[in-house]
């Protein structure tokens, strides 16, 4: 392990036990929402506890091993398994020390919008956004959408939805923060009737979910609050009350609209949660430029040339543009089998991470 292990992890053992003594004590579930955030970090801490333990075990029975090793030579094979036991356990657990991003227990808000591309733009945001329901369902999540405006053909023009893990240790936005950007599709529309490839482009957008909303200051005197009537596919109407909101932040220009809750007042309370995500994305953005652009590519246009990723239907392919990542399993990622392109692009930001110590 490198040398600023053992400060690490001391710093996690204390860390651990400080939160033990904490979700002891019977008053501290006198405020739910401290109690949320101890559960979630104990939660958290909760691999590398395992992992430091397991460690602990085999450098004890390394050390056992070898005293028997000096006067039995049969113990040597022993003796070697483990030795490679620890190696391997000390490699996670430096791994799994790594600087990491301070949101990946956090729950997210994910956006998708057509771009360029018309009706064709707008059916592939719709793949976009059931792909990412069927990796949701794979993941054991819980999806809410919170809005969505459709295209005539029954695509969308963008769609709000919420995604939230069952624990911390399962965190969305550890998997979906690499989503953010713009995806690029190669195939023949449906809208085409001489059979050409044509290319067109959907966005993504990713931010992590406060636990709650009162971590993001909102000035309500900034905010500008719209209601109107909820629609459903091809603008049928859903609703004969005028219960969708529409929530305009003044000196940023976001505008957050839900229209899926029954009443204004839970379409209200869940449209400020969405915008009080993408008000704390924008201040880390702000905040950490750096930082902003290690994560790579939360769209600002969604032009065909500015691509994360490539789907091409006619090569069964998904190409990620950032690692160089290349499958001809477009069908089964579509289906929500996203874990290998995830592994990989988790992987290149861990050392990315390891890299920047």
């Amino acid at each position: 392990m490198s040398s600023a292990t053992p400060s690490a992890i001391d710093d996690i053992l204390a860390e651990h036990a400080g939160l033990q003594l904490q979700m002891s004590d019977p008053g501290l579930h006198n405020d739910p929402a401290a109690a949320r955030r101890v559960g979630k970090r104990f939660a958290e801490l909760a691999p590398i506890m395992a992992t430091y333990n397991r460690l602990t075990a085999a450098r004890d029975d390394l050390g056992a091993a070898r005293e028997l090793a000096a006067d039995d030579a049969s113990f040597a094979d022993e003796v070697t398994a483990l030795e490679h036991q620890v190696v391997e356990l000390e490699k996670q657990l430096t791994d799994q020390l790594a600087p990491r991003d301070p949101h990946d227990g956090d729950d997210v808000v994910l956006e998708v919008k057509s771009g360029e591309g018309g009706e064709e733009s707008a059916l592939f945001a719709g793949d976009l956004a059931r792909m990412y329901l069927r990796y949701a369902e794979r993941r054991g999540w819980k999806v809410e959408t919170l809005d969505a405006t459709y295209s005539d053909l029954g695509g969308y023009k963008d769609a709000t939805f919420s995604i939230k893990s069952r624990s911390a240790a399962d965190g969305v936005w550890a998997r979906m923060k690499f989503e953010g950007g713009v995806h690029r599709v190669q195939r023949v529309p449906t809208t085409e009737s001489q059979g050409r490839i044509h290319t067109s482009a959907a966005g993504v957008l990713v931010y992590p979910e406060p636990d709650e909303v009162e971590q993001v200051q909102i000035d309500e005197t900034d905010l500008r609050i719209d209601v109107y009537r909820s629609s459903g596919k091809g603008g049928q109407g859903v609703n004969t009350t005028d219960s969708a909101v529409r929530i305009t932040h003044l000196p940023t220009g976001i505008v957050v609209t839900c229209q899926n809750e029954r009443s204004q007042l839970q379409n209200k309370a869940r449209a400020m949660q969405v915008l009080a995500a993408r008000l704390q994305a924008l201040a880390e953005e702000e905040a950490d430029a750096a930082a902003s652009d290690s994560r790579a590519a939360q769209i600002r246009t969604v032009d065909r040339s500015e691509r994360i990723r490539t789907y091409n239907w006619p090569e069964n392919r998904i190409t990620d543009h950032r690692i160089g990542f290349k499958a001809h399993n477009l069908d089964q990622v579509l289906d929500g089998e996203l874990d290998a392109l995830l592994d990989a692009l988790a992987a290149a930001d861990r050392q990315a991470r390891l890299e920047a110590e």
